[in-house]
């Protein structure tokens, strides 16, 4: 078959194609098209492993504290039970642990660690308020008998809340904390002093209001007073600082860690840090870095998961309070609950009734016919006349203050 002129082929120039070009047109955009789709899948691949990696680095950051399920299996039976769906109690441990070159400069590595901050973290059902809870360290109560690091058991005894950690790790302090309040730890994690650092850091430093100028020397802390941002190591220093600031007492320190605490939670939320990547990642990276937990939290889908529901409780429903104590009666160098109050707050917690807090506790006007009132909280008067219908009693009101609360009023 004869060609035609100018031809590509016998069929002229190519099948399909037309005398004006189009054809060649069409066949290059689909060589970039599968070009495009080459690059869009090459990094699409580099975003996925990219993020593999970092999820990978975060979630074996964290520690399982595999030695403490095991114990708390032992003495399931004895445990007490949650009460309400959904709701669900944290117990927060700030270890005073000197080992590891970070944390070595704090003291002597001693072999052993306490409990420096305790805090019960109860997150109502619903997600519509936290409340944290301050343990004393120098409260005296029942230590249950605790496997020891060595492999022996102790006998219960009654000593510091912080013997328990001391002698039997986190499994102790928390079966200490059950037999206490009576209150279900569903979970529990453990900080160490670099740690807490990291963190504020990690957020560019956490604004605080001081009434007075501080210089402690053995804190290595000087500021003056006013506001003051403070960095990882001035945080630290601040909120572990007891003799040289406020009247000496550990209840004050407690009250500056839990104002220190509701500025962080301020900082994180105003600056929307949970929903933005570049800002989560070194906050993620520095907490985890230096976590322990339990297995059901030791992973980056289980703390997403609790972190998920906390960040929309607004800051006035986050709240901060210490266990009502007094000093105990044989040593004022130590303390004790104050009865019927602490049982109150922990008949509440139980139950997830809403607890209230207040930096100045009211008084009721005229004796309660009724129920009692203490330094700690407050119950509605009786009836005023015979016959007349009971109004609910509002709830008993703690001192402590909210994340929404301004230091500086």
């Amino acid at each position: 078959m004869k060609e035609a002129a100018g031809s590509g082929g016998p069929l002229g120039p190519g099948v399909g194609a037309s005398a004006d070009g189009r054809g060649l047109i069409r066949r290059r955009r689909r060589r970039w098209v599968r070009y495009g789709a080459a690059v869009v899948g090459v990094v699409a691949l580099g975003i996925g492993v990219a993020g593999w990696v970092v999820y990978a680095k975060l979630d074996g950051n964290i520690r399982p504290d595999d030695a403490a399920a095991a114990e708390l299996e032992r003495y399931a039976r004895e445990r007490p039970t949650s009460l309400v769906k959904d709701a669900q109690n944290i117990l927060l441990i700030g270890s005073d642990s000197r080992s590891g070159d970070e944390n070595r400069k704090y003291g002597r590595d001693s072999g052993t660690e306490r409990s420096d901050t305790t805090i019960l973290l109860h997150l109502a059902a619903g997600r519509r308020s936290a409340t944290a809870v301050s343990l004393p360290r120098d409260l005296m109560v029942d230590v249950p008998g605790c496997l020891r690091p060595d492999g022996k058991r102790t006998e219960p005894m009654f000593a510091m809340f912080n013997y328990a950690f001391q002698t039997g790790g986190s499994a102790c302090t928390i079966r200490t904390v059950e037999k206490l309040t009576g209150v279900r730890i569903d979970h529990h994690m453990v900080v160490d002093f670099s740690g807490f650092k990291d963190m504020v850091d990690a957020v560019d430093g956490v604004e605080v209001c001081l009434k007075e100028p501080i210089d402690d020397k053995a804190a290595k802390l000087r500021l003056p007073a006013g506001k003051v941002t403070l960095d990882g190591e001035q945080a630290l220093g601040y909120v572990r600082a007891r003799k040289s600031l406020g009247n000496g007492s550990d209840t004050d320190r407690m009250d500056r860690q839990q104002r220190f605490l509701g500025a962080l939670v301020n900082k994180v939320q105003s600056n929307d840090v949970l929903l933005n990547p570049v800002k989560l990642y070194p906050l993620l990276d520095a907490a985890t870095s230096s976590l322990t937990t339990d297995p059901d939290l030791a992973s980056l889908r289980g703390l997403y998961e609790l972190v998920r529901g906390l960040r929309d409780i607004p800051t006035e429903h986050v709240q901060f309070l210490t266990v009502p104590r007094e000093s105990y009666v044989y040593n004022a160098n130590r303390d004790q609950l104050v009865e019927p109050e602490a049982e109150k707050l922990f008949e509440r917690l139980r139950t997830d009734a809403p607890v209230v807090v207040s930096q100045e506790i009211p008084t009721n006007s005229a004796p309660a016919e009724s129920g009692d009132h203490g330094p700690f909280g407050s119950r509605a008067a009786g009836p005023a006349a015979s016959g007349a219908v009971s109004p609910t009693p509002p709830a008993p009101t703690f001192r402590g203050n909210t994340a929404a609360e301004d230091g500086c009023g």
